[in-house]
């Protein structure tokens, strides 16, 4: 899956283990649940979507299931929107493009999310 979005909403920016990570959602029909998770990556240019798998994975003793490293993906992702530490970023109406390389369906709702899609992000 290789998608290029382009939106505006809600994004969480955070660092996480020497990567910048920037976090949105967006619905995957009308009723604008957030049911889809956008998570990519801002800073360093050279790193892609794949860096925050390899992340996750490296988090483990044994190599986790990919739904394992997408749960931590997210939980990253709604620690950081929750928590609002002072170099964390809540940015509420931002401009985004996403150059997004992988959709991961998770096999239940987690965080409120049944995908999960990575990759880079651009805020304009």
């Amino acid at each position: 899956m290789v998608a290029l979005l382009s939106a505006c909403s809600r994004i969480t920016v955070f660092p996480l283990e020497g990567l910048t990570v920037a976090y949105t959602t967006q619905s995957s029909d009308s009723r604008g649940l957030g049911d889809v998770a956008v998570v990519g990556l801002i800073d360093p240019a050279t790193a892609s979507g794949d860096h925050l798998w390899w992340l996750a994975a490296s988090m483990y003793t044994n190599p986790p299931s990919s739904q394992t490293q997408a749960r931590w993906i997210l939980t990253q992702c709604t620690r950081a929107r929750t928590v609002r530490a002072p170099s964390y970023r809540d940015l509420p109406d931002a401009k985004w493009t996403g150059d997004l390389t992988r959709e991961f369906r998770l096999d239940a709702l987690f965080a409120n999310h049944a995908i999960l899609r990575t990759g880079r992000l651009t805020i304009e």
